[in-house]
């Protein structure tokens, strides 16, 4: 493809016929790696136009990156809503017990909404199966959007007296560790994944963290 083709403007379109090209791409770029998918394969699976795929991605690179994108905003859209619903500002939360059921709901959520997604797990599995071909730190999904918000409601109930911590970000990122990354390691694959292992996993991690952080 020539220069003028790579960076030419692309238009949004159409919602629908956009996120019908994404899922069609993010699932043959997994199932057969990237440089193994031709435009013609995901306008195919989409049911479009090889020319709609180049006016709304103008190239294989940036559809890739779209993908990321795509799937980073969706995580973000889910934690922040698992997040206000569970840790919301005004919650009546006054003792450790009750913070550590509501850091449980939170959990429980997240591992139904994130780990038991077959989506988000594949966008995960897109950006390990390109590292592995071309190791780089460049192409990933933003996690940190999530757990900057996560480490905002560990500092308010720090400040309330109910957790022990002056590194709101390390403890957001011990409670990720804890939880969702345990439970992917356990159940990689969303096709077979065992919700009440995935419950399981989310509820003694969140035991773990508020054991670890709690103020005594």
């Amino acid at each position: 493809m020539n220069s003028f083709a790579r960076e030419k403007t692309v238009r949004e379109g159409s919602p629908e016929k956009r996120k019908a090209i994404l899922a069609a791409a993010r699932d043959l770029f997994v199932r057969e790696g990237v440089d193994r998918v031709s435009m013609d394969a995901v306008a195919t699976r989409a049911a479009v136009s090889k020319r709609t795929v180049y006016d709304y991605f103008g190239d294989k690179r940036r559809l890739f990156l779209a993908i990321l994108s795509d799937v980073s905003e969706s995580l973000l859209a889910t934690g922040r809503r698992a997040i206000e619903e569970h840790l919301p500002e005004d919650a009546p939360i006054t003792t450790v017990p009750q913070l550590e059921a509501a850091f449980t709901a939170l959990a429980i959520d997240l591992g139904a909404t994130v780990v038991g997604s077959a989506d988000f797990s594949a966008g995960f599995a897109l950006v390990a199966q390109e590292r592995l071909r071309t190791p780089t730190t460049e192409d990933d999904i933003e996690t940190a959007p999530m757990q900057a918000a996560l480490a905002d409601r560990i500092a308010h109930f720090a400040d309330a007296g109910l957790l022990d911590t002056d590194n709101p970000r390390l403890a957001a990122d011990h409670f990720g560790a804890l939880t969702l990354l345990l439970a992917y390691e356990r159940q990689p694959v969303p096709a077979n994944a065992d919700p009440d292992q995935i419950r399981q996993i989310m509820i003694d991690g969140a035991h773990a963290f508020i054991r670890a952080y709690a103020k005594r």
